[in-house]
């Protein structure tokens, strides 16, 4: 467990989970800074360095080392527009955010893929989630963890009519499948974060839902 001051990179603190995420990281006596890229400006805290525009184009100009990065961008094919472009933001954006941190210093790089990727699916969704698994691993991360969330349950901006008609049956639906609610991903995912174990990880739903109790 780490014991200094942690200097954190986080992509998608406007998400559903990157919310709970970011509210847990400046409420932590551990972390010293918080550099979290966004469209639209958060709240100001001491500890938070905030920088306003698309991810794309900020990456090349975010600055200073960090320790940790946590990645919980993530879009749907309907609010994307295409495939193509569900794909920019799910496979390509993640990959260029993850570089940017290596570059920045990070040892360990937290993302969030989703339940049942697979590179060889037949399903796109799950492919491309699979590819950006497979894509990070290439990457050769001292310390990889990704974790694979079933139905995300909470409180959205924006409308996800698939999401909230599943939302009240995915409460009950057993092992991995089960939904899961985003702070108590949030809480796993910081969990995991002061956990120093090389090599890759990969968490599935149920492994979450516990571990962010």
């Amino acid at each position: 467990m780490y014991l200094t001051p942690q200097r954190i990179l986080l992509a998608g603190a406007t998400g559903l989970t990157g919310e709970h995420l970011l509210d847990r990281l400046l409420n932590e006596p551990t972390v010293a800074r918080v550099l979290a890229p966004s469209r639209r400006p958060l709240a100001a805290h001491p500890h938070l360095e905030n920088p306003v525009g698309e991810l794309a184009a900020l990456l090349p100009q975010l600055s200073g080392n960090v320790d940790i990065a946590f990645c919980c961008l993530g879009t749907t094919i309907k609010q994307a527009g295409s495939e193509a472009a569900f794909r920019a933001v799910d496979h390509d954006l993640v990959l260029a955010f993850a570089e940017r941190a290596r570059a920045l210093g990070a040892r360990h790089l937290l993302v969030i893929s989703a339940l049942g990727a697979d590179a060889h699916s037949a399903v796109f969704y799950n492919r491309v989630k699979g590819e950006l698994e497979a894509a990070l691993q290439a990457q050769d991360w001292p310390q990889l963890t990704i974790v694979r969330p079933s139905l995300l349950l909470g409180a959205r901006r924006e409308f996800r009519l698939g999401e909230r008609l599943l939302a009240p049956l995915a409460r009950w639906i057993p092992g991995k499948y089960r939904g899961i609610k985003a702070c108590t991903l949030a809480h796993a995912l910081w969990r995991l974060a002061l956990e120093e174990q090389d090599g890759t990880r990969i968490i599935e739903s149920d492994q979450l839902r516990r571990l962010g109790r």
